[in-house]
């Protein structure tokens, strides 16, 4: 896979660094001569431009690549890049940080944004996950779909304690993607028993009823 980064700060250079371990092709753009450690990232090409500009996408041939990060500390500059990189060179994929969580409503398909990484969303979402044991948390949104991911602790009270995967009535649209015990996630099958303390991850589709399946997932026994 070949990964254009616009942005060439920490976030961009480590982005850049776990995609290069996984043997992708990763390029970085930043525009300013201090951001341009080449040491820290030595395997990735490096160039020193405007990412805003055509010419500079042009030449880091973003209309060759499957995916697109904008990763700036600039929320302007992460959205006219994620645009740029659907409406002139037809990129397949674009991840955009938001850093101002006021502006994260236009991280959206209109400014050519597929996936949105809001770092203090993720941070509250993690709080409020590690505080909260039986509460539905969203931890992330995919714009273009709509769907969500979401994790709740199964409660030691909920009536799905001992309850196979398969014998529960998933609301429509509701997939169980993973459960993590003792902190090892693994897939689930049909045939796995619920247990308390589980960490359910769940990709829910936009028209999910949460509260429903909140109430699922905590509802007492009687």
């Amino acid at each position: 896979m070949r990964v254009v980064i616009a942005g060439a700060g920490s976030v961009g250079r480590s982005i850049a660094r776990e995609l290069l371990g996984n043997d992708h092709e990763v390029t970085l753009i930043d525009k300013q001569p201090s951001a341009m450690r080449i040491t820290q990232v030595a395997d990735a090409d490096w160039l020193l431009a405007d990412a805003c500009e055509l010419s500079t996408l042009t030449e880091a041939r973003v209309d060759e690549c499957d995916v697109i990060v904008a990763a700036t500390g600039d929320d302007k500059v992460n959205l006219v890049v994620s645009l740029l990189a659907r409406t002139e060179y037809g990129v397949p994929r674009t991840v955009a940080r938001v850093n101002n969580p006021a502006n994260e409503w236009m991280f959206d398909e209109s400014w050519g944004v597929d996936v949105a990484v809001s770092t203090p969303r993720i941070m509250t979402s993690m709080v409020e996950e590690a505080v909260a044991v039986g509460d539905l948390v969203r931890i992330f949104t995919f714009h273009q779909s709509g769907a969500d991911i979401l994790e709740l602790t199964l409660p030691a009270e909920s009536r799905l304690i001992g309850s196979r995967v398969s014998e529960v009535e998933w609301p429509p649209d509701t997939v169980l993607a993973a459960i993590v015990r003792d902190a090892q996630p693994f897939a689930p099958t049909g045939d796995d028993p619920l247990e308390a303390g589980d960490e359910l991850l769940i990709v829910a589709g936009r028209d999910v009823d949460e509260h429903a399946l909140e109430a699922l997932l905590v509802t007492p026994s009687r």
